[in-house]
């Protein structure tokens, strides 16, 4: 097997659909042995089955830690290692729509424990095998969500991934290990659908330079990018991959 990613080992999380499965479908056409740790049984499965060979699905819950434990334990059990590690699972397109004064806690309590609390879990659970590995690449998924200022407890726990993102490089570097994060903006995926109505869909591609909806695929290389040696000395950044949607001086 050929590829930037022969003989290596990636976990990604919420690879059950969307952009998760994606990422998992990209790496493992270019090599990679595949972890699909995914929440929805189905769905994850059905990810590793058409995967075929170098795919395996574990039944992850990120907000979890014991969870994240056995995804790790799992991972080397059946491939001896782990090198790559996409945080994408996250609540998302079932998520509830409250503001931060009226959201529910336990609600939000539960929300913030997978969607930023689940990345740390992760980190903390692949950390180990990587470092015996002699190090590893790590990428989160945040959104352009964390620095519009709109998007209430979702917009909070993706501001909160990026410090995590930027902290986490300083405190991980020593083990050889590079993190990063991507910041998609709108993008085509039934998660996405469920959350935006289509009559707001044309004002909000209109507010892109780039006048589309992303793709799945638009993000696989990116990442890609920046799990590979080709990113070597790039961490703790924060890429948007957002057709423009906002522009940072």
């Amino acid at each position: 097997m050929t590829g930037r990613f022969a003989d290596r080992v990636a976990v990604v999380t919420g690879a059950g659909g969307g952009i998760g499965e994606a990422y998992a479908r990209g790496l493992h056409a270019e090599g990679a042995r595949v972890v699909v740790a995914e929440i929805n049984e189905e769905s994850g499965r059905r990810v590793a089955n058409q995967l075929g060979e170098r795919a395996l699905f574990v039944a992850t819950d990120v907000g979890d830690p014991a969870s994240t434990d056995a995804l790790a334990a799992a991972a080397v059990e059946t491939f001896g290692r782990i090198d790559h590690l996409v945080n994408n699972a996250a609540i998302f397109g079932d998520m509830e729509l409250a503001g931060l004064t009226n959201v529910d806690l336990d609600y939000l309590d539960r929300f913030m424990r997978v969607n930023l609390m689940g990345a740390l879990h992760c980190v903390r659970s692949v950390m180990g095998p990587m470092t015996d590995g002699g190090g590893g690449s790590i990428v989160n998924q945040s959104s352009t969500a964390a620095w519009m200022a709109i998007s209430g407890f979702y917009g909070l726990a993706k501001a909160s991934l990026n410090f995590l993102t930027v902290s986490l490089a300083h405190e991980l570097a020593p083990r050889n290990i590079r993190i990063n994060a991507v910041a998609p903006g709108p993008t085509d995926t039934p998660a996405m659908n469920r959350q935006v109505p289509e009559e707001f869909r044309s004002m909000l591609i209109d507010s892109l330079a780039i006048k589309r909806l992303g793709t799945p695929d638009d993000h696989v290389g990116p990442v890609l990018f920046l799990l590979s040696e080709e990113a070597a000395w790039i961490t703790g950044q924060v890429l948007a991959i957002d057709g423009g949607q906002v522009t940072r001086i």
